[in-house]
């Protein structure tokens, strides 16, 4: 997006296959959530605790202010595969106290953030996939700084669960500028649960901040992102835009671009990331492939992450860079969970908003099917629209309530990985003096347009 109104029944050996070469089996499958209390683990240079209310079980674990004090947990699992790791935390202090993962003796994420939650009283969950072995496992979370860990009350292990797309609605808010709504308030307002949260940039190296400027954690994104989570919500990062330095191009090299994004993805306990590839990181062929084999680094050393790819289009579907872009995805086996497309601010267009979006996506269901071998029903699961609410930067193009009508059918028909638009702040009526990035442009309700993107459900 670009930061002005822009920015601004199968049978079990078919469904086997499919499974082993990640593609969608089109088959529910229930989710087994198992609770392990970190006061029955192996503790390590720690305590078991009752002192700070909110914690679940008997008590909980507090880490003493040691590198190398852990908490081990014994899991069983059903089957061989991969399962969502969730700590329950709390962290009085200010400072975060990063831990190492380990699963069966093996590190799967290394620092994983566990930043202040504002009160020892105050719990929070971060979050990790890893591949579990049939039976007896262990997980451990060992504090490698000397403040030791946070006081952790609980480790949930979810197995299996294919139910539908995750997060496959969370619109874009971007806390940048201007009046930005309070993200619990939306929550509130409208039952939506996620947010993509815009823009990870580079601070002039290979180093991601918010905004390229401000600071990964300890500041007011993650304040919000805490807030959002403590609602029961959660979020997608989004790295690039149209604006600002790109690490696609800042980092010289697709694993240090791998390290960029994994440093987001550790700092957060991240499900989903997006990458937004825009501007002269789009246009260009060789940050497109540094990009792409960056994410398949990510796809392979965070078993489970989505991914989403965010791009421009035609009214017939992507350009030439666009097919480029996700032909370089299937070259490299990269089993993105959703190529993206934006589908406005096309440059002219005919018939309304809504028909072009519908256009635009089937162009690029066919460059998505093309490029993978999928069949039209994978391809459609395998696509997002990431729409604009009201006014668009051209002068020809009002996206409107009907229009976002429109694109749910579409999508709801389909079956789409993720249905999105730029932006929740834009989603209220213009005020005297407003400006085009905090209001849409249109008369409306506050958040009319994400009250209808709200109902798709997958």
């Amino acid at each position: 997006m670009r930061l002005n109104r822009r920015r601004a029944a199968l049978a079990a050996g078919v469904v086997a296959a499919l499974a082993a070469i990640g593609l969608p089996t089109g088959v529910a499958q229930a989710a087994t959530t198992t609770a392990y209390q970190a006061e029955n683990a192996t503790i390590t240079n720690g305590a078991v605790e009752s002192n700070h209310a909110g914690y679940t079980g008997t008590g909980f674990v507090n880490y003493d202010n040691a590198t190398g004090s852990s908490v081990q947990w014994s899991v069983t699992a059903a089957a061989t595969g991969s399962a969502t790791l969730s700590i329950k935390f709390a962290n009085g202090a200010v400072t975060n106290r990063p831990m190492d993962i380990a699963v069966n003796g093996t590190t799967v994420a290394s620092g994983v953030a566990f930043n202040g939650t504002g009160a020892w009283t105050t719990w929070q969950e971060t979050s990790l996939t890893a591949t579990l072995n049939a039976g007896a496992n262990t997980v451990r979370a060992t504090a490698t700084t000397a403040g030791g860990g946070p006081n952790v009350d609980k480790l949930t292990v979810v197995e299996g669960g294919t139910t539908g797309p995750s997060m496959a609605v969370a619109p874009y808010e971007y806390f940048g500028w201007g009046n930005p709504q309070s993200p619990t308030s939306v929550m509130s307002a409208t039952g939506i649960k996620f947010f993509t949260l815009a823009f990870m940039l580079s601070d002039g190296g290979c180093n991601p901040l918010w905004d390229g400027s401000r600071p990964l954690t300890g500041g007011d994104d993650q304040a919000k992102i805490n807030a959002i989570r403590g609602a029961g919500g959660d979020v997608i990062v989004s790295f690039g835009g149209w604006s600002g330095n790109k690490l696609g191009e800042k980092c010289s090299s697709a694993s240090a671009l791998a390290s960029a994004y994994q440093k987001v993805i550790n700092a957060y306990g991240l499900k989903a990331i997006d990458i937004d590839i825009e501007a002269t990181e789009f246009s260009n062929a060789t940050v497109r492939q540094r990009v792409i084999s960056a994410l398949k680094t990510i796809k392979t050393n965070n078993p489970g992450i989505k991914t989403f790819v965010t791009f421009g289009t035609t009214p017939t579907g992507p350009d030439s860079d666009g097919v480029d872009l996700i032909n370089k995805g299937a070259a490299a086996g990269l089993s993105n969970d959703g190529w993206t497309i934006m589908p406005f601010d096309f440059g002219g267009h005919s018939g309304t908003m809504g028909a072009a979006s519908v256009s635009a996506a089937n162009g690029l269901k066919n460059a998505v099917k093309n490029a993978y071998g999928y069949s039209d029903a994978v391809a459609y699961t395998r696509i997002g629209i990431s729409s604009m609410n009201g006014v668009t930067d051209e002068s020809d193009e009002t996206v409107t309530l009907a229009d976002f009508q429109t694109i749910l059918a579409y999508a709801q028909q389909h079956h789409l990985a993720r249905l999105t638009f730029w932006s929740v702040n834009r989603d209220r009526a213009c005020g005297s003096g407003s400006d085009a990035d905090s209001c849409s442009g249109v008369p409306q309700a506050a958040y009319a347009y994400t009250k209808i993107f709200v109902q798709y459900t997958g």
